[in-house]
């Protein structure tokens, strides 16, 4: 029992699953997300890949992801901007998703400062969200076959199915 904590009743077994599920609960969209950025540049050609894929998961490193989070965002625009350039693609940024990733980066980064961390940390979550899919919807153009018709248009290339 742990009265101090307005926990009355829970031994220090349910505590632990009780925390393991919380932890299991954040990491999980977390591991969604390096799913995505990895399935984005699989999606590109290994000539016009700048990060290998498989290296988006040294963001589960505690401390190292704060700064490999901006070098994976750099290397991510750069290899699907390489990409769309491979391909001909008209109409996208010059750099894919990386201002929206660097504002995501540096916010998510000055959730260490005390008091202004809790405002940072808020809005660096929306930064997330929007860069994840933004890359997620880059990814998906690129699982399109090439064509004369892929970024053309107001709905970049789309299928009419799909608009």
């Amino acid at each position: 029992m742990y009265p101090a904590l307005g926990i009355v009743g829970l031994g220090a077994p349910e505590l632990i699953v009780m925390f393991l599920v919380a932890m299991a609960l954040l990491l999980l969209p977390g591991i969604f997300y390096l799913l995505t950025l990895q399935l984005a540049l699989q999606r590109c050609a290994p000539d016009a890949r700048t990060l290998t894929p498989g290296l988006v998961w040294l963001l589960l490193v505690p401390v190292f992801a704060l700064v490999w989070h901006f070098i994976v965002v750099k290397e991510v625009s750069k290899s699907l901007h390489n990409e769309f350039a491979r391909r001909n693609t008209p109409n996208i940024e010059p750099e894919p998703g990386k201002g929206i990733g660097l504002a995501m980066c540096i916010l998510l980064a000055t959730t260490l400062i005390p008091l202004l961390g809790i405002f940072s940390g808020l809005a660096g979550i929306v930064c997330w969200i929007i860069y994840w899919v933004k890359i997620s919807g880059y990814s998906w153009m690129l699982q399109q076959p090439m064509g004369p018709n892929l970024g053309t248009g107001p709905s970049q290339g789309v299928p009419a199915s799909h608009r």
